[in-house]
Formats: C-alpha cells, sequence, structure tokens
C-alpha cells in the first residue's frame, strides 16, 4: 500500500469512528460548556477528537495533530493532522443534522488530503490532490458555471459579515442567482458536489477550512482566501470558493470592490 492509500485508508477509518462517536451523543442531552471565544463545546466535541487522535496516534505515531479542543501535539512533524471533531457544534447541540467532521493531513504544510464527514447523514467525502473528489466513493466534480448572475451562492456566516463589514454584506446578500445563507462545511460539500456554485465564508479557524480545500479543489475548484492568495494555516479565515477561476475571480473583484 503506498503512503497516501494509508493515509486515505485511515482517514476514512478516522470518519467513520468520528460519526459513530458523535451519533452516540447526537439529541440527546449534552453538557454545554462556553469557551473563552464564546463558542460552545460540548462533551460531544472532546470525545470524538479523543477518539480520532486515538486512531491516528495508533496508525502513525510519528505525525503530529492539531485539534481544536485538545490542541497540538508533535507539531513540529513533517507530517500533520488537523482536526475538526464537530464542525458545527451550535448545529449539534440544536439537534440539526448539518454538522460535519473535518480532517486534513498537511505534508510540510502542504494539504494533500480532506475529509468531510457528515454523521447525520451517512455522507463521507474525501478530496486528494490529482486523484479527484468521491462521495461515499463515487466520484464527484464542481458545476461548470462561470457566471455569478446565474450561480447557486452560498453566504455563511452571514451575521458576522454584516457586524464586520456592512456594505460588504449587502453586496453579497444580492448575489447569484439563487442565494441561501449557511453555516459550517456542508455548503462547501455541496459545492465539491456540483449543486452549488460558489460560497463565501468568514471567520474561519484553520480546522474549518484546510479539509474542505482539499475537497472542493480536488474536486476541480478553486478556494482562497479573500485576497486570492493560497490557504495555510496562517490565512486569516476570510475564505471564498468557487467552481471556476472565472467565478472566483468575479467574487473576488466584489470583494476587495
Amino acid at each position: 500500500m503506498s503512503e497516501i492509500d494509508q493515509l486515505e485508508h485511515h482517514a476514512l477509518g478516522a470518519a467513520r469512528l468520528a460519526a459513530d462517536t458523535a451519533m452516540r451523543y447526537f439529541r440527546n442531552p449534552l453538557d454545554i460548556e462556553i469557551k473563552a471565544d464564546e463558542s460552545p463545546v460540548t462533551r460531544a466535541d472532546k470525545a470524538v477528537e479523543t477518539a480520532v487522535r486515538t486512531h491516528l496516534r495508533q496508525a502513525f505515531p510519528d505525525h503530529g495533530i492539531f485539534g481544536e479542543e485538545h490542541g497540538t501535539e508533535g507539531g513540529t512533524a513533517r507530517d500533520l493532522w488537523v482536526v475538526d471533531p464537530i464542525d458545527g457544534t451550535r448545529s449539534f447541540l440544536s439537534g440539526h443534522p448539518l454538522f460535519g467532521f473535518l480532517l486534513a493531513h498537511l505534508k510540510d504544510e502542504t494539504v494533500d488530503l480532506g475529509v468531510i464527514g457528515m454523521p447525520a447523514l451517512g455522507e463521507t467525502y474525501l478530496g486528494v490532490p490529482d486523484r479527484g473528489a468521491t462521495c461515499n466513493g463515487a466520484p464527484i466534480r464542481v458545476s461548470g458555471q462561470t457566471e455569478l448572475a446565474r450561480a447557486v451562492f452560498y453566504l455563511n456566516e452571514a451575521e458576522k459579515i454584516y457586524r464586520d463589514h456592512p456594505r460588504l454584506f449587502a453586496t453579497l446578500a444580492d448575489c447569484g442567482q439563487t442565494r441561501r445563507f449557511g453555516y459550517d462545511c456542508y455548503p462547501h460539500a455541496l459545492l465539491a458536489s456540483g449543486l452549488v456554485d460558489a460560497v463565501v465564508d468568514y471567520d474561519l479557524q484553520p480546522y474549518d477550512f484546510l479539509a474542505v480545500s482539499a475537497v472542493v479543489e480536488a474536486a476541480g475548484g478553486v478556494m482562497t482566501d479573500w485576497q486570492g492568495n493560497r490557504l495555510t494555516r496562517q490565512s486569516d479565515g476570510a475564505v471564498v470558493a468557487a467552481a471556476t477561476p472565472g467565478l472566483h475571480a468575479e467574487l473576488l473583484a466584489l470583494l476587495n470592490g
């Protein structure tokens, strides 16, 4: 088994483990804590990350792991896993099924694999550069949409954009032929599947966007920060994803207009 085959095998195993663990808690009573940034965390978040870390340490003892809830271990390793155990804790604790699990693998700080798991939907998206993207093993690809006026467009974290950039919000809220407000990773998974054409997102952390970027780009899309730069662990968390370079360029022009 090649190195990338091993990474895929264990990443998908981690996604199954994360889904099984999360679903034991979903729509059951939860203890909720509020973190310093005022975001919620539950015992489910911690249990999922602990299970996934144990799985990855057993499979790859020399790899580093960076997770939302338990920080970094072995962070100077050439190989680094980035884990978001429950992407969308507010969805999870309110019984909404569109929470996700995110896992990325970085080789020398470059993302070479990403997983988006949707435990309540039974969907697992995998993206690997040069190998393409899949959902539950079936190939997926972005749409060919090149015009924003005809696009299915998602605006994620809209209230935060309105708070910090009200004039930009007014512009984005009028974009696309069909527009929806959303949260978390699922709009990006729909983009990778060809059902959504573009997503603008905001105020994210590396564990929120690195795995997603791998899936979107492996499916043929484009995903950068709002200035058009490649996403890294140091990116500021304002991201834009699109099905085609032309559509992406149109959105960049709006974001920087």
